[in-house]
């Protein structure tokens, strides 16, 4: 080196090489929502100038009750302090009201307010499951259960449902031969998301005594229990005779009553062990939304005309996409029997793809339609390529005019079959 510091000719200077630190596997693992993976394309076209119905979330319309909204409005906390980390009493007494009126017997210490329903389900998953144990879950699922289990370390098991059978619950055979030592759990949706498949008191039965004879849990997410159709009843795995300590209740408010961005679910299990366990996790993050459990709590105040009302507007939401997508040619769509989405199967190469498609090279009329491709609502690879998620949330009219999105867009999209 040079008195100045400097290197002299021909020496050559020797860099570390730079290294980077890596995402962890369980972080490389997660999969993108299906769901709002496309965000930034519907972003794009309504730049253009392009109206977007958004047929991709399940967030609905339909309006928060004015009881709920005037509760928000006249709030007069001095000091927004933590709850308890289990809810606060008065809204978990209050659930236990609600709970009777849809006729599950529960208590107040057998319940977990959670931040959302989300956080139930990872919180049941952390309980129940250590690293490595499968959970069986009928394909499709709501995506985000991929995301959990991949955060708590199980390994979900995929067994089939299929469109030409309406997604019905898979034969108790599926479910045999997909059970392994390592499995733990079974997991479902009732009524399903994204299939709107109401599972019967009878296959709920089925569900029972395989849980009986191989000793697993069943976790049950039940957030559309209102919304049952034609005549019939939703029957919730919490009066499933033999299995108490089995069982996993998971809910939430947030489709009830239009209230998503509130973000107040609850877990529910009769199994102390369980619940004391999981207030170890709950305690961890201190405490649920105040805010959020004061909404709750007016909202079981809810008039009953609330929940008809909505009933009966998204039975007609419903038969629009059902009919419309079923008079397009070379399409199907079997009749939801709950919630508020439907799968359809289109002449269509890549689901991905044309979802992309509408969103980037398409427009009728100066609009387009958002959906979401069902390939991410599998864990088998390969399924869903040809099938879409509709989430019929919006408008009859909103709803019409997306239908017409959908059908001339698949006159002419590239990769038509």
């Amino acid at each position: 080196m040079s008195k100045k510091g400097q290197p002299k000719a021909g020496f050559i200077a020797l860099q570390k090489p730079l290294i980077m630190p890596t995402i962890s596997n369980r972080g490389q693992a997660c999969p993108p929502s299906p769901i709002r993976k496309l965000v930034p394309f519907s972003d794009e076209a309504k730049k253009r100038g392009v109206k977007v119905y958004h047929l991709n979330i399940g967030q609905p319309d339909i309006e928060t009750p004015e009881n709920v909204l005037e509760k928000i409005r006249t709030m007069d906390l001095k000091v927004i302090e933590y709850s308890h980390s289990a809810g606060i009493l008065s809204y978990r007494k209050k659930l236990v009201e609600y709970y009777n009126r849809v006729g599950i017997e529960v208590s107040p210490e057998e319940m977990i307010v959670t931040t959302g329903g989300s956080e139930g389900i990872l919180f049941t998953l952390m309980v129940c499951l250590n690293p490595g144990d499968e959970v069986i879950i009928p394909e499709p699922f709501y995506a985000n259960y991929n995301g959990f289990a991949i955060a708590a370390g199980v390994v979900v098991k995929p067994i089939g449902s299929f469109i030409d059978d309406g997604f019905g619950l898979p034969p108790m055979s599926a479910f045999e031969e997909a059970i392994t030592p390592r499995t733990k759990a079974i997991m479902i949706c009732n009524p399903n998301n994204p299939t709107g498949y109401l599972y019967s008191k009878e296959e709920l039965e089925l569900l029972r005594d395989i849980v009986k004879k191989h000793d697993l849990y069943l976790f049950s997410d039940e957030v559309y229990r209102e919304f049952c159709y034609d005549g019939k009843q939703h029957y919730s795995v919490m009066n499933l005779e033999g299995i108490d300590q089995n069982v996993v209740l998971l809910d939430s408010i947030s489709k009830r009553y239009s209230a998503c961005g509130v973000r107040i679910g609850v877990m529910i299990s009769k199994n102390k062990e369980i619940m004391s366990t999981a207030m170890k996790f709950a305690q961890a993050r201190l405490s649920p939304p105040t805010f959020g459990q004061i909404a709750g709590e007016e909202a079981v105040n809810t008039p009953a005309s609330y929940l008809v009302k909505v009933l009966a507007e998204y039975v007609q939401r419903r038969d629009i996409v059902v009919e419309s997508i079923n008079r397009m040619d070379g399409c199907f769509c079997p009749n939801p029997g709950g919630a508020f989405y439907a799968v359809a199967r289109l002449p269509i190469d890549d689901s991905d793809k044309f979802c992309q498609w509408l969103l980037e090279d398409f427009s009728y009329e100066g609009q387009t339609v958002m959906l979401a491709p069902a390939t991410g609502f599998y864990s088998t690879p390969g399924r869903g390529k040809d099938e879409v998620r509709i989430s019929y949330v919006l408008n009859l009219t909103d709803l019409k005019n997306a239908m017409k999105c959908l059908e001339e867009g698949l006159k002419v999209y590239p990769g038509r079959k």
